[in-house]
């Protein structure tokens, strides 16, 4: 299902591990939010079949399950994923190229023979819950995640992917190589005054759709507050003062 145009830029992260709890949240959130981010956990816990019920609650599905393995296991991964319907899906960029390709060329595909549309790939780049200081400690690697945020978007767009996931501090500069075409989506998003958690490369909604962001993943400061509805709203607003 294809979200909404007036909601599509906010992705509501359903980061709870129980079907009734992420129900609640899409039906609390109809008409402010029509897309919404299943990832490992709830995907552990509920399975596939949580997918098709967020689509006849009226929601299209990112799925974000950061597929990263040999170029086959891949590829069977991307076909599974894009028989359930979804929307946006995610592949590891440090899988490289021909783990890339293998995944958009199956999405292709299933496009060909299913004759629907073709899901969105979106490759994660660096997780906006390192510094730099991390990635050098976990990979050894000794440049700005800048830069190498930079390099695996290059590659994401080489291989045939639609877009890429990164925080809004590699965002402006994506734009500005890649152009407009290509999918920016930025998690790490915290409205002005919300505590940062486990994330380190974060932002405000404004400056995310100011540094080019083209979608918004949000998670605990909707899905924790005491009204989702209203603080959905809150950001809602505060992405339409940006002038977007």
């Amino acid at each position: 299902m294809t979200p909404s145009k007036r909601t599509a830029r906010i992705i509501a992260a359903l980061d709870v591990e129980k079907r009734i709890d992420a129900i609640s949240l899409v039906a609390d959130l109809r008409g402010k939010v029509s897309l919404f981010k299943v990832g490992s956990r709830l995907f552990t816990a509920e399975g596939p079949g949580m997918i098709s019920e967020i689509s006849d609650a009226g929601g299209s599905v990112f799925l974000d399950l950061k597929f990263h393995d040999i170029p086959a296991t891949v590829a069977g991964s991307v076909r599974a994923a894009c028989g359930l319907h979804v929307f946006l899906m995610t592949i590891h960029t440090a899988g490289g190229y021909d783990m890339m390709k293998a995944a958009a060329d199956e999405a292709a595909a299933f496009a060909d023979r299913s004759g629907l549309p073709r899901p969105k790939l979106v490759g994660v780049t660096v997780l906006t819950s390192m510094s730099e200081e991390d990635l050098a400690e976990a990979s050894g690697y000794g440049g700005s995640v800048e830069d190498l945020v930079l390099k695996r978007a290059e590659l994401a767009k080489k291989s045939g992917l639609d877009g890429i996931v990164a925080s809004v501090k590699e965002a402006g500069r994506i734009r500005e190589a890649l152009g407009d075409g290509f999918i920016i989506v930025t998690p790490g998003i915290r409205p002005a005054g919300s505590a940062a958690g486990d994330q380190k490369r974060i932002a405000t909604p404004r400056d995310a759709i100011e540094a080019g962001s083209d979608y918004l993943v949000i998670g605990r400061p909707i899905y924790q507050a005491e009204s989702p509805g209203a603080a959905a709203d809150a950001i809602l607003a505060e992405m339409g003062e940006s002038g977007k």
